[in-house]
């Protein structure tokens, strides 16, 4: 009889696993999905069903989703949803054609093109900023961070180390401008080689 659980177990935990993995991405992008179908339409009537609808298709074709570079998923993923969005949002705008306040489709696809560059743009952003900040040694990126991360300050960093506020205030600037710097070199990078 343990021989009939233990082929069954294995799927199961394999679709287990991957509905995590869809669950995990569509949390963490939801907000930038969420603004790309929100350009597409006249209003924000239809925002929520456009999103439900994109979310229950993304899940139907999430055992098609396999992005060409396993780092790069989450990415992958936005764009990959964006695009079975702007469709969702185009049915959802030829549903209600008899509406005044909805756009052409013509405009719908012209809106979702420079969505769809603004949220890859967005993307090559987070990437060139998570590498610049990986390459600062652990010290200083804690201090970076410490600005923006909840918890955290510059003067409790200065409490801790027993240096002055002031320096640190300063060090960070130093930080800030090597990041920008950095993250400006890694993009024209980008727009060089493709």
């Amino acid at each position: 009889m343990s021989e009939h659980l233990a082929p069954d177990a294995e799927p199961r935990n394999d679709r287990e696993a991957r509905y995590n993995e869809f669950v995990g991405l569509l949390a963490r992008h939801d907000q930038s999905i969420r603004r790309f179908v929100r350009s597409l339409l006249p209003s924000r009537d239809g925002v929520d069903d456009v999103l439900q609808e994109t979310a229950l298709e993304c899940w139907k074709k999430f055992d098609a989703f396999q992005p060409d570079d396993p780092d790069e998923a989450a990415g992958a993923f936005i764009r990959w949803a964006c695009v079975i969005a702007r469709y969702k949002a185009l049915g959802w705008q030829r549903d209600r054609q008899r509406d005044r306040l909805v756009f052409r489709e013509r405009v719908v696809e012209r809106l979702a093109d420079a969505a769809i560059d603004h949220v890859r743009r967005r993307e090559q952003q987070r990437r060139a900023i998570e590498s610049c900040l990986d390459a600062l040694p652990g010290d200083d990126r804690r201090l970076v961070l410490s600005v923006h991360a909840p918890g955290e300050s510059v003067a409790r960093l200065a409490a801790e180390t027993g240096q002055q506020a002031r320096r640190l205030y300063s060090r960070v600037n130093v930080l800030r401008k090597r990041l920008l710097e950095c993250v400006e070199k890694r993009l024209a990078g980008e727009v060089a080689h493709g």
